[in-house]
């Protein structure tokens, strides 16, 4: 059996082989400016680990039995960070639709912020993201669901960079968060890591 086949037999396995494959193709070590804005001595581009057969096996793994615990009927996000995790979900087996929220509506065609299958007003939705660190993309696809009137049932992270915005993602929500994987997972030496 390969490694993708075993991460998908088992969630245990599926959640080390999803750290080992962010360790090996995210994480990149090196001054960088983060979408918020602020600056790092180290980035992770999950998108690099995920978007590889191991990763995206894991992620799926995970992804779908979280959905399935909170009984979700959709799973999606802020595009581009959540496109590839919300894919991920349905094939990892969540028994959902997937959606993609816009930053903007669009001036052409249907005009739509959130797209894919239509939601129903009795969708309990997954907000999902690749990697939180201020919560800002996540912030912005739960303020364009509420707008929508959807329900909002958890919101999932690949990985949680431990800066803040988990508690900020769970307050707007209303709902829980659950990161996959934190930065001292992938990354336990670095240098900002909070002593105790």
């Amino acid at each position: 059996m390969d490694t993708v086949a075993t991460a998908a037999s088992d969630p245990a396995q599926a959640h080390t082989r999803l750290v080992e494959e962010l360790r090996s193709h995210a994480l990149v070590i090196g001054a960088v400016t983060l979408t918020s804005g602020a600056r790092a001595e180290y980035y992770v581009d999950a998108k690099r680990a995920i978007l590889r057969p191991a990763g995206f096996a894991a992620l799926g793994v995970l992804l779908a039995a979280q959905v399935s615990e909170w009984n979700g009927t959709a799973v999606g996000g802020l595009t581009m960070g959540a496109d590839p995790v919300a894919c991920a979900a349905l094939a990892g087996g969540a028994r959902a639709k997937a959606f993609f929220v816009r930053k903007e509506s669009k001036a052409h065609g249907l005009q739509r912020r959130i797209e894919g299958p239509l939601l129903d007003p009795e969708d309990r939705c997954v907000v999902v993201e690749d990697v939180v660190t201020t919560g800002s993309s996540t912030l912005a696809a739960i303020e364009a669901l509420n707008e929508a009137g959807q329900q909002i049932c958890g919101v999932i992270s690949v990985l949680d960079r431990l800066a803040g915005g988990g508690a900020a993602i769970e307050q707007a929500a209303g709902a829980p968060y659950v990161p996959l994987t934190t930065i001292d997972d992938i990354y336990p030496d670095r240098p900002d890591r909070r002593a105790g």
